[in-house]
């Protein structure tokens, strides 16, 4: 008797190639830096009207420059026969406010339809990561997907988030509860654009490249350590190349197979995130501090916590353990916050396990560059390692 039921299943596996481009460079808008002008050119048009490009500003850096509007506009001027034509050019917050309200998320869908950005049309998003999140989002929903140009603005950024595939908002209080992967057209790190920051927000980006090289990189680590003096002074020939080689370990995770020294899983189907080590505390702090931690200074906290989980647990060795802690203590990080005894913090457990998809995998440390997940977090003793941050000396800021 044969089944009721019709089964012919035809599996077939999807292969999309994606071009992901990343330039650094300085002063991207000279109109003698073909930097830009050549990421547009990078892809052949196949006829038509000309493209059509929305132009997202962070309103800090604006206030820095306030030239930078008539640059952008000369720069697409002068190279008019290789460049889209500017058809909007809109300043918004950038910081966590425009992630938590999504009225700036509509703002932004509203400005694309209006001005006709279609799939061979462009955004140029320049700011921090929460501009970029917000607007790259916005650009992967648009007609499922226009083509997004990242400039970021922030060491942050430009070292870590703007290099990644991921875009999103915030919403039910969850980081990034919507969102997206899409690749980006292009990344122009400007590293001029770092000179306007505060001290405080230049320093952010080192929690990301220490990050990655506890990871990824013990030669990175060795001259974060060997370079903390100039770095604490922003000296561009120890900042710069720290930056590039940290841009790089997140593209090379992003892009290549785990056999090539990737991660073999840019849109994260699996549940193990290495590059969020450090993170789900950080998150959790952000959170809980109200987002007066900046996202570089939680992080800074959560690898200190997590370093500290390491030692504890028997995986870290104690001597590796408290360089690393005077690693970023040495980078001026103040490694303690009141809201590490809030009583909700360890909840960030949870909401990374949700994030993950259903099993928590945390990345610990067994060495310099040599990481381990594990999928079981012992709460009394993480607990305990928050008291230890808590009340470490070496928790407390450099004189």
């Amino acid at each position: 008797m044969s089944s009721p039921f019709f089964n012919n299943p035809s599996d077939q596996v999807v292969n999309v190639d994606f071009a992901h481009r990343v330039r650094f460079t300085r002063r991207a808008f000279d109109v003698t830096n073909p930097t830009l002008r050549d990421v547009f050119d990078s892809e052949e048009e196949t006829g038509g009207p000309r493209p059509r490009i929305l132009v997202i500003v962070d309103q800090g850096l604006i206030q820095v420059n306030n030239n930078l509007q008539q640059q952008i506009t000369d720069y697409f001027t002068h190279c008019s026969n290789h460049l889209p034509e500017i058809v909007r050019f809109r300043a918004l917050p950038g910081g966590e406010i425009i992630k938590n309200d999504l009225s700036f998320l509509e703002g932004l869908l509203a400005d694309l339809n209006q001005h006709g950005i279609d799939r061979r049309s462009y955004v140029l998003a320049i700011g921090g990561g929460a501009l970029l999140d917000t607007a790259g989002f916005a650009a992967a929903v648009t007609h499922r997907g226009v083509r997004l140009v990242r400039m970021p603005t922030t060491t942050l950024a430009q070292c870590d988030s703007g290099v990644g595939v991921k875009n999103g908002v915030n919403m039910f209080g969850k980081k990034n509860f919507i969102g997206s992967f899409a690749v980006p057209h292009a990344v122009i790190n400007d590293l001029a654009l770092l000179d306007s920051l505060s001290d405080r927000d230049w320093r952010c980006g080192l929690a990301e490249a220490v990050k990655v090289a506890l990871l990824k990189d013990a030669d990175l680590y060795a001259d974060i350590r060997k370079n903390i003096p100039s770095l604490n002074q922003r000296q561009a020939n120890a900042a710069d190349p720290i930056w590039q080689r940290s841009a790089e370990l997140h593209l090379q995770h992003i892009c290549l197979p785990v056999d090539e020294g990737g991660g073999g899983d840019p849109f994260e189907m699996q549940t193990a995130r290495p590059l969020d080590f450090g993170h789900w505390a950080a998150h959790q702090l952000e959170a809980l501090s109200n987002y007066e931690l900046r996202h570089g200074e939680a992080v800074a906290i959560g690898l200190a916590l997590d370093v500290t989980y390491s030692q504890h647990a028997g995986l870290l060795e104690a001597e590796t353990a408290r360089e690393i802690i005077q690693t970023l203590n040495g980078l001026g990080f103040t490694l303690s916050h009141p809201r590490l005894s809030h009583a909700d913090l360890l909840d960030g457990l949870d909401a990374f396990r949700e994030h993950l998809g259903g099993r928590l995998t945390v990345t610990l440390l067994r060495g310099i560059a040599d990481p381990i997940d594990l999928h079981e977090i012992d709460r009394a003793l993480m607990q305990r390692c928050v008291d230890v941050l808590l009340t470490s000396a070496e928790a407390l800021p450099s004189p």
